[in-house]
Parts: C-alpha cells; structure tokens; sequence
C-alpha cells in the first residue's frame, strides 16, 4: 500500500466519492432525456427505474459496516468499485428497461458500500483531530462527480451510451487505485475507549425525528435529481444539451453545502433546516414555474444545489451526534433515511407526472416540503456535552467526531501518543 497524507487521503477520498455517488448514483437524472426517447419509456417505468438504485443503496448501506470490517477498507472499496463498473458498463448497453434497470441497481450497490469503505479506511490512515476536515472535503466529492458529468451532455449530445462506458472505465481506475492506496485493516477502535450506550439508553426521540425529516427531504427531492432534465426538456421546450448547465449548477453551489451544514450546526439547526428545505421545496416550485428560462432554471438549480447538500451535511452530523461510539451507523442512518425517501418518491413522482403533468407534480412535492419545513422546530439540536459557555467549542462536524469515541467519563477520548502503550488497535 502506498502511504497517504491527511490531504491527499481527503482528495482520494473525494475522488471515489465523485464517481460511487456523482457518476454512478447522481448523474443519471441528467441523462433521462435522451434515454427516455432511445428507449421509448413512460415517466412512471423511468420513476421506478430511478428508484432501483435507491433501494440497492439501502441494502448495500445495511450490510456496508460489516463488509468494510471483515473485508477491510481496500478490499470494501475494490468491491464497491467492480459493482459501479459493472451497473455502469451494463447501462452503457442497455437495449430495455430491465437491462437499464439491472445496472442502476448495480450503481446503487457501489454507492451504498463505499463511504463506510472509506470511513474505515480513514479511521486507520488520519488523525481523529482531522477526521472533521477530511470527511467535508470526501462529502464535496459527490457534487464534483456530478460536475464531471456535464461536459459529455454539454458536448456529446444524445451520446449517453458513450459517456456511461467512459464512467465505467473511470469507475475501473478507481478500483486499481483503491487497491494501491487504501489499507487492507478494519477500522481502529482505540482499546480504551468506552463501549457505545446500551440500545435502550439511545435518544430514540430524536434519531426517530432526524429519520422522519431526512425521509422526507428525500422523498421531495427525488423529484428533482430524477426528472429536473426532463422537465425542462418535455415542458420548457429546451434541448436536451442545455439540462447539463442544471447539473454544473447543482454541482457547483453543492460545494458550499458542507460550510453551511457546518454553520447550521454552530448555529440553530432547527432554524437552519427548516430554511435549507424551505429553499429546497423554493427551486421546484420555481422550476415548474420556469422551465423554458434557462437563466431561472439554473439558479433554481444553484438554490436545490446548495440546499440539499447542506442537509445532508447536517444530517450527517446530528446522526454522528445522536450515536456516540457506534461508527457504522452514525454517519450511514440519516443517508439510509434519505435514500429510502428518495425510493418512495421516484415512483411516486413518476405516477403524478403521469396523471397531472410536470408541473402540477412538482408544485405538490415543493408543497410537501414546505410542510415540514414548518415542523422543522421538532428537528434534533444538540445534545449538551458540556457547561453553555463551551457550547461553540462543542459545535460543528469536528466536534461531532470527537464525540464518537469518548471515555468513561463521558469526554472525548483525546489522541493517542505514538509512543504510548494504549496503542489503538484493530477490532474484529
């Protein structure tokens, strides 16, 4: 294995992100048009189509933990890896929509069991004190993949075929790399840290509430990430060309999504949260009301952008928060949560713009949101680990990583020295 630093570590992190969650999850939306004509399909088989990554993500994530510690960080992600070649090489030759479905499952696969892969991997490769900084940089990789795949709609209009099998060869280079770079351990629990809570002293209220919230944020974006290019292309009339600039819009304002999260959290996450998906359910409203202007549609593009990601940032934190000392699921119940209200909306969505058109879906899903953006003073805060004036100090996703591993006291677990005989050590 050749050794990462800390940064290089983040920006490989990063990179495998861009192609499990950008390419092979994300950017399909994007392509829906052009495959929706080749392949002669109806908005509700293209919903149901959409959801099946969903639901292979969902099963992938349940089992993910225990891959990512009996396989190993490197072996996890290679294995993460051949599944997005694969989904991706089988869309690239997709004749039907059971040929095309069988490789969005397969996508959804790859996306569900790389990032507890690299959330073991680093847990043996960086510092805890920098596990904050590292994580925002591997979560921007989502919105970097998705930038990666405008230009192929931008510049090779109706070639989605070709743009799927360069995905799948990018896909297969981060296999070779994953195997070069990433170690073959389980995560590190250092051997005096305190066991995690009993199940039955978990907050069970407020993991109960973040799940129902990050559901449903789900649920109404699925409107979006699926049939967004659509839209724009069956009722405003644009080409199929012109959906890339909603993707390089999303992308771009998706990188300012962890900052804000990180705000939220220091802030009032329950105010933040409910004006992050007030603005969320704002760009489908304002898509539906737009579509043939491209200036509009790409700023309610940048607005969905910087929305969604910002909650899933603040999700990932609060699910960190909420489960000290259980690495495998704190960061993974929020996205199961997600990607489960994302599986339920896409056929739901599909249905509607079946039987009342684009327009009329997407006001009721942007109605929807704005519901619970309403209910948003019932999202999860803090839980207080301390006196009110180290409040800040306990804020953001650093401090939410420190508090996954604490000591008996209830504190976090400081940084081991090298030399010392509590070394961390490999856990089975």
């Amino acid at each position: 294995m050749k050794s990462l630093s800390s940064t290089g570590f983040a920006i490989f992190g990063a990179a495998l992100v861009a192609i499990s969650f950008g390419l092979a999850r994300f950017a399909f939306g994007l392509f829906v048009p052009p495959i929706r004509d080749e392949l002669a399909l109806t908005p509700d088989v293209i919903g149901i189509i959409g959801a099946l990554p969903l639901i292979s993500f969902l099963l992938a994530t349940v089992i993910a933990p225990f891959t990512a510690d009996h396989l190993g960080a490197r072996n996890a992600a290679m294995l993460s890896g051949l599944f997005g070649v694969g989904g991706l090489a089988l869309i690239s030759q997709a004749g039907d929509a059971l040929m095309l479905g069988a490789g969005v499952f397969a996508c959804g696969i790859c996306t569900g069991l790389m990032m507890p892969a690299l959330t073991a991997a680093m847990q043996a490769m960086v510092k805890r004190s920098l596990h904050g900084r590292v994580s925002s940089v591997m979560n921007a990789g989502t919105s970097i993949g998705v930038i990666v795949a405008v230009p192929t709609v931008l510049f090779l209009v109706g070639a989605w075929r070709f743009a799927y099998l360069s995905f799948a060869v990018l896909a297969g280079l981060g296999v070779i790399a994953a195997w070069l770079f990433l170690p073959s351990v389980s995560r590190i629990t250092p051997a005096n840290a305190a066991p995690p809570p009993p199940l039955g002293e978990l907050p069970w209220s407020r993991l109960v509430r973040l799940s129902l919230f990050a559901y449903v944020m789900g649920f109404v974006s699925s409107a979006y990430w699926i049939f967004a290019p659509d839209l724009v292309v069956t009722l405003g009339g644009l080409p199929a060309g012109a959906t890339g600039w909603l993707w390089l819009a999303v992308g771009i304002a998706g990188l300012g999504g962890a900052v804000v999260a990180d705000l939220a959290d220091r802030n009032n996450p329950p105010i933040t949260h409910s004006l992050m998906l007030m603005m969320l359910s704002a760009s489908l409203a304002l898509l539906a009301a737009s579509p043939a202007q491209t200036v509009l549609a790409a700023f309610s593009a940048l607005v969905f952008g910087l929305a969604y990601m910002s909650l899933t940032g603040l999700y990932l934190m609060t699910g960190i928060r909420l489960l000290p000392g259980r690495l495998s699921m704190g960061p993974v119940l929020p996205f199961m949560a997600v990607s489960l209200g994302q599986a339920t909306g896409s056929p739901v969505v599909g249905g509607l713009v079946n039987g009342f058109g684009y327009a009329d879906a997407f006001a009721m899903f942007a109605a929807l949101g704005i519901l619970a953006a309403i209910l948003s003073p019932l999202y999860p805060g803090h839980i207080e680990h301390g006196a009110a004036e180290e409040a800040e100090e306990d804020a953001g996703l650093q401090a939410a990583y420190d508090h996954q591993l604490q000591n008996d006291q209830g504190e976090p677990l400081p940084e081991p020295v090298e030399d010392a005989s509590e070394k961390p050590v490999v856990s089975s």
